[in-house]
């Protein structure tokens, strides 16, 4: 393969938020959500992923709203959400919190009624008939072409206007594995021109990193999916997780415990995590990678969100777990090992439902234990890399680590050690 995409220079060690902006506040507006925006920057977040805030298409509709990935247009913004000028204002407050916006991008299908349908017909897939069709069995999307030029160029030129017009920062590229990876590499070259930009890719395609500056660490989530119901060992999830640190140097890995798809269709993450859910939480934002915060995941929000239909976050009350990300979010931007380039050794714990692992950059160092099982732990390691003097990252309480240690943990306990230059 070639040499994965050289990330942009304010990706490294960054965090991301995915906003689903008809659920996130009670109004489902762009204006309601920029209320959150100081208090996200706060937290810790340097990106904010916008799920798709295009028109959806009337035709198949499901249910009352539609599916966000569903467009009738692919320049228009939904005024369910509000007015260009609202949006433009969102970027704005963003950019003077110092963060970044990326939105959603939906380059495989539209809606049944997209402007494209009836302005280029020709740009579709077709069936044996001359039907309108699509590959991946979504009632209510038909595929692009893509071995039509044109279509290409109308594409790239629509991904353009978005950063002319709004000066967003980067894309989201929903179901990227689905669209050829030279068409990636050409609109990403012709973007970036416009600006360096931050590329997310929806696919675990090891290629795809020649265009993407990140894709997403699906195998991992369905193997500790797997784990939690008992059909994988934590054995199987670590060489998940040893083959995503040979990935090609500059390539990263998205981890997250929920996103829109988990939340609406496999529950939250209480749902599948139970009492670990906090510790694959550490998890995601201490394994080398990019973690992604979903809508409310900080409240807790501990529903699943209606994906077709209105709902809300109800944000009434304190926001319980913000100081639980802040404090892991704030020190993936200072510590070294939780950046680019750190190396990672998994530590033996002679338990088979405890992870350890020690992350290291020049003199910076993170320790992470975790217990994901459901029992009390006993383990112990014996590595000459762990022994030093480290800080507890959530009360800040000094401890000397030697070389050989035994811990005993509850039920879904986690402890990150570090420290920090």
């Amino acid at each position: 393969m070639s040499i994965a995409y050289p990330i942009v220079s304010w990706g490294n060690g960054t965090n991301i938020y995915e906003v689903n902006v008809r659920q996130y506040t009670k109004e489902g507006t762009l204006k309601a959500f920029i209320e959150h925006i100081p208090r996200l920057h706060h937290m810790g977040i340097d990106i904010l992923w916008l799920m798709p805030i295009t028109p959806i298409s009337l035709e198949k509709r499901q249910g009352t709203y539609g599916s966000y990935y569903a467009a009738s247009s692919y320049t228009d913004i939904d005024p369910n959400y509000g007015t260009p000028d609202d949006f433009r204002l969102l970027i704005k407050t963003a950019h003077y919190y110092g963060m970044k916006v990326v939105i959603d991008w939906v380059a495989n299908h539209t809606g049944y009624d997209h402007q494209w349908t009836v302005k280029y017909p020709a740009w579709y897939r077709k069936d044996t008939a001359g039907n309108f069709t699509g590959l991946y069995g979504w009632v209510d999307v038909i595929d692009l072409n893509y071995s039509v030029p044109e279509m290409r160029e109308g594409m790239i030129q629509a991904m353009k206007h978005w950063i002319t017009e709004y000066d967003i920062d980067g894309f989201r590229c929903d179901m990227a594995r689905t669209v050829p990876i030279d068409f990636w590499v050409e609109a990403r070259g012709r973007c970036d021109v416009l600006k360096p930009l931050f590329w997310l890719a929806e696919c675990e395609i090891l290629d795809y990193h020649e265009a993407f500056d990140l894709t997403y660490g699906w195998e991992a989530m369905r193997g500790i999916d797997a784990y939690m119901k008992g059909e994988k060992t934590l054995a199987e999830i670590i060489t998940i997780l040893t083959a995503y640190t040979r990935y090609p140097i500059g390539s990263r890995k998205l981890l997250f415990t929920s996103n829109h798809d988990e939340n609406s269709d496999h529950g939250t993450e209480y749902e599948k995590y139970g009492v670990a859910a906090l510790a694959v939480a550490v998890f995601s934002c201490t394994w080398p990678g990019i973690p992604l915060i979903y809508s409310g995941q900080e409240k807790p929000n501990k529903k699943r969100l209606a994906f077709f239909e209105k709902d809300f976050i109800d944000w009434d009350g304190p926001v319980e777990l913000d100081s639980f990300y802040t404090t892991l979010l704030t020190i993936r931007k200072k510590n070294k090992a939780l950046q680019e380039s750190a190396s990672v050794l998994i530590l033996a714990t002679h338990h088979p439902d405890v992870l350890a692992y020690l992350c290291r950059r020049q003199a910076d160092r993170i320790l992470v234990l975790i217990n994901f099982c459901k029992q009390d732990a006993q383990f112990h390691f014996n590595h000459p890399a762990v022994a030093a003097t480290y800080k507890n990252l959530f009360t800040g309480e000094e401890i000397t680590i030697p070389r050989e240690k035994s811990f005993h943990f509850q039920p879904g306990e986690y402890a990150v050690y570090h420290i920090t230059q």
